[in-house]
C-alpha cells in the first residue's frame, strides 16, 4: 500500500556518466511488492513543483533500505544527486503494478533487455526471478562505454552482454543486434527502455512473451491528470488509452499500440 513517508539519504555516489545511485531508508521500503515498481520524489530544490517518478532499483524490505538510480539532467534531479547522508526526502510510493515474475517457473529462461536509463528497475527484477530457479540472461544497451553501469551487478546473476552506439564497449549497435547475432533464446522476455527500442524488441519476439516497462513524464502518478498515456488495443473500439502511472508502467507487448 502507498504512502508518503520522509525517507532518510543513506548513500549517494555517481556510477557513471550523469548517473547517480541513490540509496534511502524508511518504513515505505517494507511496502515495496513487485520489481518495476516506482517511486514519486520531490526534490529539495527552490521552484521544483512536480516529484520526480524514478523506477526502484533495488529493495531490502528488512533493512528498510530502497536504492534508486538516475540520470542527472534536470534541476530535480540534480537537486538529488547533490543529497548527502542523512538528508530527508520527501517520497511517495511504492506505486505502479511491477513485472509478473510469477509468468516464468523455475528452469524457465527469461531474456532482460535494457537501454540507458531503462536498465535500473531489471536488476531487481533479475535478482527476484533468479531467487525463483529462472535462468536469466542480461543485454544491456548504452551510448558509450562512460554510461555503461551495473554490468557486474548483472553478470552475478547471469549472462550480460553490453552494446554501446559507438562501440566503446562490448558490442557495437543496438540491443535488438545482441539478441539476433548471438542468437538468444528464452521463454519469456523482459524490457525497459526508450520506445524505439521496445518498439524494435515487440517486432523480433515471435510468439515469445515479451513484459515492457514504459518510461513517461508524470504529474500526480496517481491516474488523476491523465498526463501520461498509453494507446492499447481495445475488442470494441480498436483503440483505447490506458495510464501509465496507475495501470502500468508494466504492460505486455501486444497489448500498447506504438
Amino acid at each position: 500500500m502507498m504512502r508518503v513517508e520522509r525517507m532518510t539519504v543513506v548513500a549517494n555516489r555517481s556510477i557513471a556518466r550523469n548517473i547517480f545511485e541513490l540509496t534511502v531508508t524508511g518504513e515505505l521500503a517494507r511496502r515495496v511488492q513487485a520489481p518495476g515498481q516506482f517511486v514519486h520524489i520531490r526534490p529539495e530544490a527552490a521552484g521544483t513543483l512536480l516529484r520526480r517518478p524514478i523506477s526502484i532499483c533495488r529493495v531490502d524490505g528488512d533493512q528498510k533500505r530502497l536504492t534508486v538510480v538516475f540520470r542527472a539532467e534536470g534541476s530535480g534531479t540534480k537537486a538529488l544527486a547533490a543529497c548527502r547522508v542523512g538528508d530527508a526526502l520527501d517520497v511517495f510510493g511504492p506505486l505502479g503494478n511491477g513485472f509478473p515474475t510469477d509468468r516464468l517457473a523455475s528452469g524457465a529462461h527469461a531474456l532482460i533487455v535494457g537501454g540507458g536509463i531503462g536498465v535500473p528497475p531489471l536488476y531487481e527484477l533479475s535478482k527476484r526471478l533468479a531467487a525463483r530457479g529462472v535462468a536469466v540472461m542480461h543485454v544491456l544497451g548504452f551510448r558509450s562505454a562512460c554510461d555503461v553501469f551495473y554490468e557486474d551487478a548483472f553478470s552475478a546473476l547471469g549472462p550480460t552482454w553490453i552494446a554501446t552506439e559507438d562501440g566503446s564497449r562490448g558490442f557495437k549497435g543496438r540491443v535488438t543486434d545482441v539478441i539476433a547475432g548471438e542468437g538468444l533464446r528464452y521463454d519469456a522476455m523482459f524490457a525497459c527502455g526508450p520506445r524505439p527500442m521496445l518498439q524494435a524488441l515487440a517486432a523480433m519476439r515471435g510468439d515469445k512473451p515479451l513484459f515492457l516497462s514504459l518510461e513517461e513524464r508524470m504529474g500526480c502518478a496517481l491516474g488523476a491528470c491523465f498526463a501520461c498515456v498509453v494507446r492499447v488495443k481495445d475488442d470494441e473500439t480498436g483503440t483505447a488509452y490506458r495510464k501509465i502511472c496507475a495501470d502500468g508502467p508494466i504492460f505486455e507487448a501486444g497489448e500498447v499500440v506504438f
